[in-house]
């Protein structure tokens, strides 16, 4: 890393001046000015393994990748899509396509093939290329498929590389050049396509140095899949542009093998979903003897209390949430970086990070609430050096912003805390009201969550003739844990004891699981729909 003016803002004007300079070249930021002795990242295999690939040997890679996408006649602007897990080829393809001046499009492996083939026709893609696991979901189309791995000889990516003449240069694309097009999770509607320029990329090194507090001595590690926006910049992206070594775990989600890695590698600095968290704290696996871990972080969706009192007393660090979307990067929440560090606190998302103003605006008018006040979680635009986003691909004017042009709206409710922090409510669209009262679904969630008998839980709107909407509590309980009557009222009344009578739920339903998306995140659509269907 280049050393860091001894201001915090000073140190962000510097990293947006790289991004945004005309002659930003993807490649040479995110690898060729490298040593190429240097290791990129860290691949774990499925049996406990590890494969390290340097730097130099992903510049040669790529720039191989980079001549089959010039023998396809794939140049600046034009869309390359993957459908593949962590892999060398995965980061080979990222970066050749970088290379050309194309635009990366992200799909997740856990896609159907009716997901698949919207985004691909949505960003109008010219090259695919896919896993042999994962390519029967690529539909035939106007682009050109290749494959990683399998005996597809035809479309074998390995057989094209080898044959390929290298692209020996890069391409300048400068900071508003197209350098990502990917999909919102489309939780609340149909996926909007977002199209995110170089310069985007100066928010999330902003985010590794401060929010994570990622040094030159770290040994990082983010579990989230680069299908989505945090896995792709805080995976791939950034620790590249930092020439930080990154772990990478190939293969699904696996307890026993993440403390493994963990001791192994010597990890220092941890984020996943707090989902990862959940898994690892309900786990009958033990925590391992060796752990060298100081930092561990979170994103994705809130982070509930009891994660922290496991994290605090089995590992004897706090996990520091932060807050983001595929639009903006990564505005809020707990810095690990001691210049702007604040003591993490429950059920609060921290503050603006370096590079961000944000703020909660009155419902309907660009004014602040007051502290304590429930409002539209907003972005200043003009105090954030770090902003990017302008609208949707393909369209012209967005419901995000204020009418007067001042304020993104981020679709969330929050209310200020009188120490300057935040405290997330709920997605405007799944807050609940009844009998007059307002209440975010997070409220409700964090407290259930802190049940020893809880292992997962959603809250949300139910119908109900007198009050307008019931609280509805869906709850998995944890394995050891018998299903009875007398539980189902002792976590209604642990709610109205530790939070409020008003807010305690009408019904609890155990489940054995919740509805999730691809990434992880719950879907409360579709338990109201449920809930609205066993109605009828």
């Amino acid at each position: 890393m280049a050393p860091k003016p001894t201001s915090v803002t000073g140190r962000v004007a510097e990293i947006v001046e790289t991004f945004s300079a005309p002659e930003a070249d993807p490649a040479w930021l995110m690898c060729d000015r490298h040593p190429a002795e240097a290791v990129a990242f860290t691949f774990v295999e499925p049996d406990g393994s590890t494969v390290d690939l340097s730097f130099g040997e992903l510049r040669e890679r790529s720039q191989r990748f980079a001549g089959v996408l010039t023998e396809l006649g794939v140049g600046r602007g034009d869309r390359v899509a993957t459908l593949m897990g962590k892999s060398a080829d995965l980061v080979t393809v990222l970066l050749g396509s970088w290379r050309v001046g194309a635009v990366y499009v992200p799909l997740f492996t856990a896609f159907a093939a009716d997901a698949v083939a919207s985004r691909l026709a949505g960003a109008d893609a010219k090259v695919v290329v896919a896993d042999a696991a994962q390519s029967s979901k690529v539909p035939e189309g106007a682009w050109t498929v290749l494959i990683a791995g399998g005996d597809d000889a035809e479309r074998s990516l390995a057989a094209r590389v080898d044959a390929a003449e290298p692209f020996a240069g890069s391409t300048p694309i400068g900071g508003d050049g197209a350098f990502v097009h990917m999909f919102t999770s489309g939780t609340t509607g149909a996926p909007k396509g977002v199209v995110h320029p170089l310069r985007y990329v100066a928010g999330w090194q902003s985010y590794l140095e401060f929010a994570l507090g990622v040094r030159e001595d770290s040994v990082y590690w983010c579990g989230a899949d680069p299908g989505w926006a945090y896995g792709l910049y805080s995976a791939v992206v950034a620790p590249m542009v930092l020439g930080v070594r990154s772990v990478l775990q190939r293969g699904g989600f696996d307890v026993a093998a993440t403390w493994r890695a963990m001791v192994e590698l010597g990890v220092t600095d941890y984020t996943a979903a707090p989902t990862v968290f959940r898994k690892l704290r309900v786990s009958e696996v033990p925590v391992p003897d060796g752990l060298r871990l100081q930092r561990l972080s979170s994103a994705g969706e809130p982070l509930t209390a009891e994660v922290n009192e496991w994290a605090g007393t089995t590992l004897g660090l706090l996990v520091h949430d932060h807050y983001g979307q595929t639009e903006l990067g990564m505005p809020i929440g707990f810095p690990h970086h001691p210049d702007v560090a604040i003591p993490v606190a429950d059920q609060t998302m921290g503050v603006a990070l370096p590079g961000w103003s944000v703020t909660v605006l009155k419902e309907d008018v660009s004014a602040e609430a007051e502290v304590g006040e429930s409002g539209l979680l907003a972005v200043d635009i003009a105090a954030s050096p770090l902003m990017t986003f302008t609208g949707y691909a393909g369209q012209e004017v967005s419901d995000r912003f204020t009418a007067d042009g001042r304020y993104y709206l981020s679709g969330d409710l929050a209310a200020r805390n009188a120490d300057g922090t935040l405290r997330f409510s709920s997605r405007d669209d799944d807050v609940i009201i009844m009998a007059g009262y307002r209440i975010g679904p997070f409220d409700v969630e964090s407290v259930l969550a802190q049940h020893p008998a809880v292992a997962e839980c959603a809250v949300v709107a139910g119908p109900d003739e007198v009050r307008g909407e019931a609280i509805e509590a869906f709850v998995v309980l944890r394995d050891d844990v018998e299903d009875t009557d007398a539980l189902v009222a002792e976590l209604k009344d642990h709610v109205r004891q530790r939070y409020a009578a008003h807010a305690k739920p009408q019904r609890v339903h155990l489940v054995p699981s919740l509805p999730k998306t691809a990434s992880g995140k719950i879907q409360r659509a579709e338990l109201r729909r449920e809930l609205r269907e066993a109605t009828r």
